[in-house]
């Protein structure tokens, strides 16, 4: 756990969260932490902690906020909208405190700087009491210190998406309560990317692991933007119980030119050499089961798992339990 002087720190490396550290670095934050510990490769990285958020609605930002959302009816569309959208910007116009701006800067520039991932991770998140998965933003290929201290602030953003607002009115959970941290890792350019999931989603079959598979940058197959390759390992033998290959014509990269305040990711077409070929091999396959099991045995219980393979690695950014089992 987090000692009281690392966590009253804006930045600390993801090696030193753990998960009972989810109120300072929130659940993804606190999950990649375990993994490190477990010796799961993760990519390097550090988070942005709740205290650094907290910190900037302290200086009135807050109850702007809580008066922006008084008497809000989260069930008329238009008005939720426009309220999130205000809130947003307040959140994104703020001053980033010049201490936690100075600490955001010296991490990335320990982490060797160049391209990273700035991904949202919720203090609520992944919560068996309130699973806020999937609610807030990521962010990737972002490069330099002013552009990741900007992510940090979009993240922060998000966690007023109209969904979000929507989604902790109905569970009760006061608005500005709820807290965020932001983990900032360096970017996989993945040849490869998927999710796995350690039992059946659709069975619940333990006995089980399904790999999802795509070419390219994992938001491809996170939002839904291509039907990956499918694979239904047997976690005792590997064998491979079912595979279904589904043609990709086209793959989320890097853009390799640019410019600042345009996309970091572009659609490229996918070499036709590539496109109907399947993409895990069976060593691949038992090798990603294999790691995916390892990430099960070491949270005792099944995982939703996303994955990255570049450079002949495969590389876990994600992992969470399965929160659609009893």
């Amino acid at each position: 756990m987090l000692h009281k002087e690392a966590g009253a720190r804006s930045a600390v490396r993801i090696e030193e969260a753990c998960k009972d550290d989810v109120a300072i670095v929130g659940g993804k934050g606190a999950n990649l932490g375990e993994l490190v510990r477990a010796g799961i490769p993760v990519p390097p990285g550090f988070v942005v902690t709740s205290r650094a958020y907290f910190g900037l609605l302290a200086d009135g930002l807050g109850a702007e906020i809580e008066h922006r959302l008084a008497g809000l009816n989260v069930n008329d569309s238009a008005a939720l909208n426009s309220v999130a959208d205000e809130i947003k910007r307040l959140i994104c116009e703020a001053t980033m405190p010049p201490e936690v701006a100075a600490e955001i800067s010296s991490a990335y520039k320990e982490l060797g700087e160049g391209p990273v991932a700035v991904r949202s991770s919720a203090t609520a998140e992944d919560l068996a009491e309130a699973s806020f998965a999937g609610q807030q933003e990521s962010y990737l290929n972002i490069e330099g210190p002013a552009a990741v201290i900007r992510g940090v602030q979009d993240c922060w953003s998000s966690l007023f998406e109209p969904r979000a607002i929507f989604y902790r009115a109905g569970a009760g959970f006061a608005h500005v309560k709820v807290g965020i941290a932001v983990v900032v890792q360096k970017m996989v350019q993945s040849e490869l990317s998927g999710v796995m999931f350690t039992l059946h989603p659709v069975t619940n079959d333990r006995t089980h692991v399904v790999i999802e598979a795509v070419y390219g940058l994992g938001e491809a197959i996170v939002s839904g933007m291509v039907t990956p390759d499918s694979y239904v390992v047997d976690k005792a033998s590997g064998a491979i119980l079912d595979c279904q290959v589904v043609p990709q014509e086209e793959e989320l990269v890097r853009a390799t030119s640019a410019a600042a305040g345009e996309e970091t990711n572009v659609w490229q077409p996918v070499d036709w050499s590539r496109r109907a070929k399947q993409k895990l091999s069976v060593e691949a396959l038992v090798q990603l089961a294999t790691l995916g099991a390892h990430v099960e045995q070491h949270f005792g219980c099944p995982q939703d798992i996303e994955w990255a393979f570049a450079g002949g690695s495969f590389y876990i950014v994600q992992a969470r339990a399965v929160t659609t089992i009893g």
